[in-house]
């Protein structure tokens, strides 16, 4: 029987999460002391020989990937019949919990973010990798606030077979292209591209560009519809950035940017400009408290990152603490109860 805290030489410690086909944990190893995030196929598919291939694929892929700013791959290998793999550590949280305790981010903070990404993306498309599956919360961060790139379970290695039949379709409805949502093998780096866009968009609005009440309201969008103005929406950005947004959601892949490197070439112009002061802080046209926000706020670098990380972490750590008084109090008073009957 498998021990519930021990799998092979790591010693499981916090679950850090439960998709539909694995579990990440922290884990230690117990012959050399490394900590790392272990990710294990679920005993339930693990004789799926679809997933479980899915699974082997994933683990090559990220074989490919040795970037700052992807998730890195440690090595991976079968255990009691189940596949695993060991990455590092992001403990940070993702861009999707900030957004959930922050709110939108100031658009020079989002540059930063898309600046990372961008280079990520780059390097994932240069070794033939398409992520298809970007998002707020494959998106992770470290303490001092760099972006990792994560979960490639869904990736097309375009040097190998696709493993997705023609005509299905895979990723988030809020964030996928226009040819993802039709299926089939169109997809291309560009269908990262838009994504990215979607991700940007959220991250400056707090919303994605496209929302309904359902996944069809958001695809029939995503396949017709332009996103909203960030001017409509009362945020303020640089005309550049906005104009960059656009192009990245364009409906067509032809009218998209080249590759991720232009992208992150453009989102460095506007950090260049901003540090010299050629770029003035944008203000925007409604409501006015969105606006009054973003006043004259400090040029964002990877330090004001941090500075989101540590709240989430101060946070945690104040409901921790609450939750142990409430239950010492509890104790304390059932006690008294007992004692008094």
């Amino acid at each position: 029987m498998l021990n519930p805290h021990r799998f092979g030489d790591y010693q499981l410690g916090e679950l850090l999460g439960v998709g539909t086909v694995g579990s990440i944990y922290i884990a230690t190893n117990v012959n050399t002391g490394e900590r790392v995030a272990l990710k294990i196929l679920l005993p339930e598919v693990s004789q799926d020989k679809k997933i479980s291939t899915r699974f082997e694929r994933e683990m090559l892929i990220l074989e490919k990937l040795h970037h700052p700013h992807v998730v890195a791959y440690y090595g991976g290998g079968e255990h009691d019949g189940r596949l695993y793999y060991t990455m590092e550590i992001v403990d940070g949280g993702t861009m999707k919990q900030i957004l959930q305790d922050h709110g939108r981010l100031r658009w020079r903070e989002v540059v930063e973010c898309g600046r990372q990404v961008a280079s990520a993306l780059q390097h994932a498309h240069n070794n033939g990798i398409i992520h298809r599956d970007l998002k707020p919360s494959n998106l992770y961060l470290t303490e001092g606030g760099d972006i990792k790139l994560g979960d490639f379970g869904i990736a097309r290695d375009t040097g190998a077979a696709d493993l997705t039949a023609d005509g299905i379709t895979v990723g988030t409805y809020a964030y996928m292209s226009p040819e993802q949502i039709a299926g089939g093998k169109k997809t291309t780096p560009k269908s990262d591209l838009y994504s990215l866009g979607c991700v940007l968009f959220e991250l400056l609005t707090g919303r994605p560009p496209f929302v309904g009440e359902n996944f069809a309201q958001i695809f029939t969008q995503h396949l017709q519809s332009p996103p909203p103005t960030l001017a409509s929406l009362g945020i303020p950005a640089p005309p550049q950035l906005e104009e960059l947004i656009r192009q990245l959601l364009a409906k067509d892949p032809e009218d998209r940017p080249f590759n991720a490197r232009y992208v992150q070439g453009v989102l460095d112009d506007i950090l260049e400009q901003v540090d010299q002061g050629d770029l003035a802080a944008p203000a925007a046209t409604a409501p006015a408290a969105t606006a009054a926000a973003d006043d004259a706020p400090p040029i964002i670098q990877r330090a004001d990152l941090s500075k989101l990380v540590e709240e989430d972490r101060l946070n945690q750590v104040s409901w921790t603490g609450l939750l142990w008084m409430f239950a010492i109090a509890g104790a304390i008073i059932a006690a008294a109860w007992a004692l008094h009957r």
